[in-house]
């Protein structure tokens, strides 16, 4: 189908990539930009990582793992289990044939290429049409505050699997990136029909895309209605640590908390049916308030959810002088 115009998604890894699925199967590709945070993105045994990035592309190119939910399908480990021969580092895991893809982007990296060109390159060889891009090609890297100190990110998510408690989260030189070019262009198209925020952690994941100075005002300036998806489920995450960190910083893990999270930023959240009550309070913020079925276990709900949350935000007028948010 083809969009009322184009479509931009901030996305970030698994329950993102799920949404950026649907849409790439409902859209033409010339209609669909996904800006992919990179906050998680490491240096890992001289190898530059991208998980979000690798986790969007894998998806959208049919290769992904769907158990896992991240990496490549029918992976082996044989580098892994040397590497733990020889004693090396093995607590983040890297498959044989993800290897492949990891190798190229150091090596265009430090050839020169920005990330949002390297990105380009590696999505179209492995056969995805629509655009990914960063949210920036300067390196902004979460950091989080924990009751164990400040840990990395990917220290705190996949080395301590997110037992530590959370305190506080920044975003280390988030201060001094930019928009990446391809995002900025996006958001600027004259015939931008919406942005819709996917229901990925939205302290991990779209925080720091936000966190790129002169990403909110983008938005705000691009006139088009923003959906955000709710990642919350009955008081649960879907899937990673969304619930247990909004309990650790005093809040009260649902779509309420989602809608005030975002205040500012969106016009309307998309609600899982199980939440439907929560509607009235989620419109009371003046904010607009649909519902559908939101957990994606299949194609075919990835699907459906991509038409609910387009059809939710071209049913949004445009509301007049939106906030940019603080």
């Amino acid at each position: 189908m083809r969009a009322a115009g184009h479509i931009v998604a901030l996305c970030g890894g698994v329950g993102g990539a799920k949404l950026a699925f649907g849409l790439a199967q409902v859209l033409d590709p010339q209609d669909l930009t996904v800006i992919v945070n990179t906050g998680d993105d490491f240096e890992h045994l001289g190898l530059s990582i991208s998980p979000d990035i690798d986790t969007v592309i894998y998806t959208l190119a049919g290769l992904a793992d769907r158990e896992r939910g991240w990496g490549l399908a029918g992976e082996t480990w044989a580098f892994m289990d040397q590497l733990k021969r020889l004693g090396g580092e093995r607590w983040f895991n890297l498959g044989d044939r993800d290897l492949a893809l990891h190798l190229e982007r150091t090596r265009r990296l430090a050839a020169g290429e920005s990330l949002s060109q390297v990105t380009v390159a590696l999505a179209h060889r492995l056969g995805v049409d629509c655009a990914i891009v960063p949210m920036s090609d300067q390196p902004v890297r979460t950091r989080v505050d924990t009751d164990q100190g400040e840990l990395a990110f990917q220290h705190y998510f996949v080395r301590e699997q997110c037992r530590p408690a959370v305190r506080a989260i920044r975003f280390a030189g988030a201060a001094e990136a930019h928009l990446s070019p391809a995002a900025r262009e996006a958001l600027a198209r004259a015939d931008l029909a919406a942005v819709l925020v996917c229901p990925s952690n939205p302290y991990l994941s779209i925080d720091p895309i936000l966190a790129v100075p002169g990403m909110t005002e983008a938005i705000a300036w691009s006139g088009a209605p923003v959906v955000a998806v709710c990642p919350i489920v009955g008081g649960q995450a879907i899937k990673g640590p969304s619930a247990k960190m909004m309990r650790e910083l005093g809040l009260e893990p649902g779509p309420l908390t989602v809608a005030r999270h975002y205040q500012g930023l969106i016009d309307g959240l998309l609600l899982d049916e199980i939440d439907a009550a929560s509607a009235v309070a989620v419109e009371a913020l003046g904010l607009a308030a649909a519902v559908a079925p939101t957990v994606m276990r299949s194609d075919q709900d990835r699907i459906a959810l991509a038409g609910h949350a387009l059809a939710f935000a071209e049913g949004l007028a445009t509301p007049p002088g939106r906030r940019v948010r603080a």
